[in-house]
């Protein structure tokens, strides 16, 4: 077990000391700029961070080690190094609880929780959370299952649109984009989910959404 801490701890030394060859001000610089604010941020493009990620197995206490450390491209890299079969539903709620930004939650999404075994569960659950960066996360999730042609029972249905259209008459603005976003993916689905979609939409003062 120590050699295994000690190998941790020097793979994520040499992560952490690449990203200076991916490191981009101008980017860094827009991310401030959007509020974005790490406590260290190199700019690096997420294309670039996905090609390193490659040189590495994906590895659970790595991805761990990662997550923790309160940098951009730490947070981004964990998400593409967590093994996907070796993360638990409560370590991914806790992962969520501790975002801060709508990129990372994007990023996270795309590169792990859609494709976990329980992503669906997982995405009911926070979009009833009163929490909004919760209830993004589980938008997002859902937009992506959709996306990919998941049809949820009827009953999920229900629960996904009346939490939608909530979210789309109180929510911030970026919790409505990513609620109107995943309606638009589940409205894409066939048409029967269409004609469930406007009519929530309608019935919820937003006809004109779809």
């Amino acid at each position: 077990m120590i050699q295994t801490d000690i190998q941790t701890t020097e793979k994520l030394k040499e992560i952490k000391q690449s990203f200076r060859l991916l490191m981009n001000g101008v980017t860094a610089q827009s991310l401030r700029d959007k509020g974005l604010d790490y406590h260290l941020n190199w700019g690096a493009n997420l294309l670039h961070l996905r090609e390193m990620a490659k040189d590495y197995t994906p590895d659970h206490q790595l991805a761990q080690a990662l997550w923790k450390e309160d940098v951009r491209e730490c947070k981004i890299m964990a998400t593409l190094l967590m093994p996907k079969e070796d993360f638990p539903s409560d370590l991914a709620m806790l992962w969520i609880e501790q975002t801060k930004t709508q990129e990372i939650a994007e990023v996270a999404v795309m590169n792990l929780y859609q494709h976990l075994p329980y992503a669906s569960d997982m995405a009911f659950q926070l979009i009833a959370s009163p929490d909004e960066m919760m209830q993004m996360h589980g938008f997002l999730i859902l937009a992506s299952l959709f996306r990919k042609g998941m049809t949820p029972n009827d009953r999920d249905i229900n629960e996904f649109l009346d939490q939608a259209v909530s979210a789309l008459q109180n929510g911030s603005i970026s919790l409505k984009h990513s609620a109107l976003n995943a309606v638009q993916h589940f409205a894409n689905i066939d048409d029967s989910c269409l004609i469930v979609a406007k009519g929530a939409l309608k019935f919820g003062g937003f006809e004109n959404f779809l």
